[in-house]
C-alpha cells in the first residue's frame, strides 16, 4: 500500500494543490489509512469542503466536536475551520472530498447576501448531509455528478459545475439554519489557532508554556484552560506528541539515526524521545522503522 501525505503549513494551512487549471474546485477520494500517519491531520483552509463517504466510516472533528460519518452520508466542512478525520475502527473508509472556493459557488452580488453571512457565522461549522432526506440525496448526487465533469471535461463542463455547486448551497442554506456571530466564540477560535501555529512553526526549538501562551494573547493558566478544555491535553504535551508526529516521517528516511531525529523534532534527550515515542504508539522508534511505518499508526493529537 503506498502511503501518502497531506502537505500543511506551519500555521496548519493546508498547502496541498488538488484544484483544475480552470476552475477553483477539487473532488477527489482519499482512503484515511493510506496517510502516512495513518489519518488526516489537523489542518484547515479557506475553501468550502463537502465530504461523501463511500465506504465504512470516518470519524471527523470539527472544533471542538466528534462526528461520525457513515457509508452513505456526507459532511460539510465550512471555511477556515480546524478539522482532521480518522478512522478507528479500521473499516478501510474511503471518501469523496469536495473542496471549492467559497466565490466560485455564487456571483457578488449573491455572495454578498447568500454566502458570505454563513461563512463568518460562528455556530456553523460542519453539516451532516443526511442521506435519508431528499436535499441530502441531492447534494450527495451532485458531488457525484461534479467528480465525473472534472474526470470527463465534457464541452461546457466548467460551468455545468457551476450550476451544480449553486444547487448544493441551495440545498444546505434552506434547511432553516439561525445564523448566530458571537465575537468571544470567534476570537477564541482565533487565538487557538494562533497558539498552534506557533507550535508548529516551532517544535524543533525550546518551548515554555509562557511561550504558547503569549502566542494566543493569554496567560499561562489561560493557555492551559484553552488546551484542557479544546484539544483536552496539556500544551507541552501536546507539544511534544506533535514531535513524535514529526518523528514518524523522518523515520521513512533510512539514512538518519534515531539520535539525529530526536534532535531535529526539539527533544534534547535520545532516551527521553524513545521514551515518548514508546509511551504514544507502543513501539520504540527502531521498531517502527523495522516494519517500515506499516505497523501501528502514529494516533492522532487531540484537536478542537
Amino acid at each position: 500500500m503506498q502511503l501518502k501525505r497531506i502537505k500543511i503549513g506551519s500555521n496548519l494551512k493546508e498547502l496541498t494543490s488538488h484544484r483544475t487549471v480552470t476552475v477553483p474546485v477539487a473532488c477527489y477520494k482519499t482512503t484515511i489509512r493510506q496517510n502516512i500517519q495513518g489519518y488526516i491531520p489537523l489542518h484547515w483552509h479557506d475553501e468550502l469542503q463537502f465530504v461523501y463517504v463511500l465506504k465504512g466510516e470516518a470519524v471527523f472533528r470539527v472544533n471542538e466536536e466528534t462526528i461520525v460519518v457513515k457509508e452513505g452520508s456526507g459532511l460539510f466542512i465550512n471555511s477556515g475551520r480546524l478539522h482532521m478525520a480518522e478512522d478507528p475502527s479500521q473499516s478501510g473508509c474511503v471518501y469523496l472530498c469536495l473542496n471549492v472556493s467559497p466565490h466560485f459557488v455564487l456571483s457578488p452580488e449573491l455572495f454578498t447576501i447568500y454566502m458570505y453571512p454563513y461563512i463568518q457565522s460562528t455556530n456553523l461549522s460542519y453539516v451532516v448531509i443526511d442521506a435519508t432526506h431528499d436535499w441530502g440525496k441531492s447534494i450527495l448526487r451532485a458531488i457525484l455528478h461534479i467528480r465525473q465533469m472534472i474526470q470527463q471535461e465534457p464541452l461546457y463542463y466548467e460551468i455545468d459545475i457551476g450550476i451544480q455547486l449553486a444547487h448544493i448551497w441551495q440545498n444546505l442554506i434552506t434547511n432553516g439554519f439561525r445564523l448566530e456571530y458571537d465575537q468571544a466564540e470567534a476570537v477564541k477560535h482565533e487565538r487557538m489557532k494562533k497558539m498552534l501555529n506557533w507550535i508548529h512553526h516551532h517544535f524543533n526549538e525550546k518551548i515554555l508554556l509562557e511561550d504558547i501562551a503569549r502566542a494566543g494573547q493569554l496567560s499561562r493558566s489561560e493557555c492551559c484552560r484553552y488546551f484542557k478544555r479544546m484539544l483536552k491535553t496539556t500544551p507541552l504535551r501536546y507539544v511534544n506528541d506533535y514531535r513524535i508526529q514529526k518523528s514518524v516521517v523522518l523515520l521513512q528516511q533510512a539514512d538518519l539515526n534515531v539520535s539525529d531525529i530526536a534532535y531535529q523534532v526539539g527533544f534534547n534527550s535520545t532516551s527521553y524521545f524513545i521514551d515518548h515515542f514508546r509511551r504514544l504508539m507502543n513501539m520504540t522508534p527502531l521498531e517502527y522503522r523495522k516494519n517500515n511505518g506499516q505497523g501501528r499508526k502514529v494516533p492522532p493529537l487531540p484537536t478542537q
